[in-house]
């Protein structure tokens, strides 16, 4: 049951602001919308109505009752334009949203591409532009992170079988095989990596990167970009355990300088707009290398809301042109653990999705 709101704050806006958030895949490859929910549900000085939106019915985050008010299946975003905003403009008219948060490198495009069409609608995005966004393309990291300070490993881009053979016998096992938007895994023969070359293409297609691998310590850092060369929080962790997809279960919140000096480099060189992950290993002599610019919120953003930065509340809030609180510090040693949670009732809600598309 979803709990009742506290009094609006901002009655200006007539109403309570609704939000709507894709990426509610809560499985073992998790996206962030469940975790963005709950950091939306538990500002009480900000309260929000949440919409889910998913791409396939059995997305756990549609039967979170107590995270989402209403639920809607979407058309894919490589379906037609029109049919993708028809979508949209029926949940505005049933509803009434005020922003969008999307989570999906795949979707971004869309949605990056149509921001002045949905503000026409009234809603909100918080989102870099497409030159923004393009600096994120896994194939020209290197070029990239020299801009801001950072190192890159020695990276491949195949686009053959024949160019992965080459590749991995200028790079020498073991090394990281990656899909152009999602999944990377390490690999220690050319046989495991043709294992993984094959699905990664039929899913993701073009190009697959080759990465040499950096020992060290694996850093990640969270925040939201004002577009301005600013930002409005940073958050940087320390990963104790992962995945075999490199998602992370548990981690420790640190103070990295360094890190954090090259995430303000990237936003002032950038001038980024909306949320962002930087994924990076510090070796043994201290040198920063970066392994991927995420231009969304990362799975573990609820970890930044826990620790008393919370990243999706104060987007929203700058999206729709709301006065934000001073950024707060956050403390180093905070332990974050993910675990599995299993759901128990009655069908009728799968095929009231199923049938009607909505909840």
């Amino acid at each position: 049951m979803i709990c009742p709101l506290a009094p609006n704050p901002y009655p200006h806006l007539m109403k309570y602001p609704t939000i709507a958030i894709t990426g509610i895949n809560a499985v073992d490859n998790p996206g962030p919308g469940t975790g963005i929910a709950r950091s939306l549900r538990e500002n009480p000085e900000f309260p929000v109505q949440i919409i889910g939106l998913a791409y396939d019915a059995m997305e756990p985050g549609l039967y979170m009752d107590w995270l989402f008010d209403r639920r809607y299946i979407m058309p894919y975003p490589s379906a037609d334009i029109e049919v993708f905003m028809d979508r949209i403009q029926q949940i505005q008219e049933e509803f009434g949203l005020d922003c969008i948060i999307p989570n999906f490198d795949v979707e971004l495009p869309l949605y990056i591409r149509y921001a002045k069409e949905l503000e026409a609608l009234g809603i909100r995005t918080y989102l870099p532009n497409k030159a923004q966004f393009s600096l994120r393309n896994k194939a020209k990291l290197a070029e990239v992170a020299q801009n801001f300070g950072l190192l890159t490993p020695e990276t491949i881009v195949v686009t053959s079988p024949k160019e992965l053979e080459e590749a991995t016998a200028k790079l020498k096992f073991p090394l990281m095989i990656k899909g152009p938007y999602y999944k990377a895994y390490r690999v220690s023969s050319q046989g495991e990596a043709v294992q993984r070359f094959y699905p990664l293409v039929a899913e993701w297609g073009y190009p697959i990167i080759l990465q040499k691998i950096i020992t060290g310590i694996e850093l990640n850092l969270v925040g939201v970009g004002d577009g301005k060369g600013g930002h409005l929080g940073l958050v940087a962790i320390k990963k104790m355990g992962v995945t075999e997809l490199g998602k992370i279960w548990s981690g420790l919140t640190i103070h990295h300088p360094g890190l954090i000096k090259a995430a303000e480099k990237f936003l002032q060189n950038t001038q980024w707009k909306g949320p962002f992950e930087l994924e990076c290993i510090a070796d043994q002599d201290g040198a920063i290398y970066l392994l991927e610019i995420n231009p969304r919120f990362p799975a573990w953003t609820y970890f930044a809301t826990g620790v008393g930065i919370n990243l999706p509340s104060r987007l929203v809030q700058a999206a729709l042109g709301l006065p934000l609180s001073p950024i707060e510090a956050y403390s180093a040693g905070k332990l974050f653990m993910r675990y599995t949670y299993e759901l128990v009732m009655d069908a009728t809600p799968l095929q009231t999705l199923v049938s009607q598309g909505e909840r």
